[in-house]
């Protein structure tokens, strides 16, 4: 393995990467004893350490632009504004003062997807461990045991037994399928980015086991539709807790940024819960 420190960033006060990299929007990266995060972006095994207003990155196996984190992290979006919006509701703000900075990655589509898939009735620990053995068993070898994700026409090797191996149970038929159906172009992943938002979904729920929580998770975290906002059992009892008649008309355009600091704060125990 070798080491290439790339570049420094200047970062926005309202940027946190660790609360960025730990609510729940992605799964491959985790924290080191330092502070600093590991984690494999696309083909990338990169490293990844927030010191007050500068970010430094260093990344194992390859090289990549300054445009590449900037786009994967969101540092190239202003969030003062969104984050105003946030502000005038109580819940949202009280979401946000526990833990700030957060920001929407623009994450790839086909490992969104599959990922969410993992996701469903299941813990983030597990997610991760499912992921990287998936990675292990089909994706291409970065550097030193690290694996990216598997595309389509990696995954479509392996059969069910194979997959239900990662202990993915009962969603590796999901995987399976969508694996197919994404290689052999029935489903056209890569064209969404370019539909609206409803035909985007209504292409993703074609593939078994996407309904309208990935799929939300999808336009979200895959596609940046900063407006579809996921409700899994937490944001249900959340909503109906602290938001009963749906989100207020302040975050219009922004629900899926405030999904994400209220799903932060209730499954963390912000509210005491």
């Amino acid at each position: 393995m070798w080491l290439k420190t790339l570049m420094k960033f200047n970062l926005a006060d309202n940027f946190s990467l660790k609360n960025t990299l730990e609510c729940g929007q992605c799964f491959r990266w985790n924290e080191d004893s330092d502070g600093s995060f590991c984690g494999v972006v696309g083909k990338k095994y990169a490293r990844l350490t927030q010191c007050g207003k500068e970010l430094f990155v260093e990344e194992f196996g390859g090289r990549s632009s300054a445009c590449f984190w900037q786009k994967y992290l969101a540092l190239d979006e202003d969030y003062r504004i969104i984050e105003s919006k946030l502000m005038k509701i109580p819940i949202l703000k009280a979401a946000y003062e526990f833990s700030p900075g957060i920001r929407i990655l623009r994450q790839d589509v086909w490992e969104t997807l599959i990922s969410f898939i993992i996701s469903q009735n299941n813990n983030i620990k597990r997610i991760k461990g499912i992921i990287n053995r998936l990675s292990k068993l089909a994706g291409t070898e970065i550097c030193d045991g690290v694996y990216a994700f598997p595309k389509p026409d990696q995954l479509v090797k392996f059969d069910i037994e194979d997959l239900r191996s990662v202990g993915s149970g009962f969603r590796a038929r999901y995987i399976s399928s969508a694996a197919r159906l994404v290689a052999e172009g029935v489903v056209d992943l890569p064209g969404i980015g370019l539909m609206s938002d409803e035909a985007a979904r209504c292409v993703l729920t074609k593939i078994s086991g996407v309904g309208p929580k990935v799929s939300a998770c999808v336009l979200l975290y895959g596609l940046g539709r900063k407006a579809w906002a996921p409700v899994d059992v937490w944001m249900k009892r959340g909503l109906l807790k602290y938001l009963p008649d749906g989100w207020p008309a302040e975050v219009k355009g922004v629900e899926g940024v405030a999904q994400q600091y209220l799903y932060n704060y209730l499954r963390v125990g912000g509210d005491g819960s």
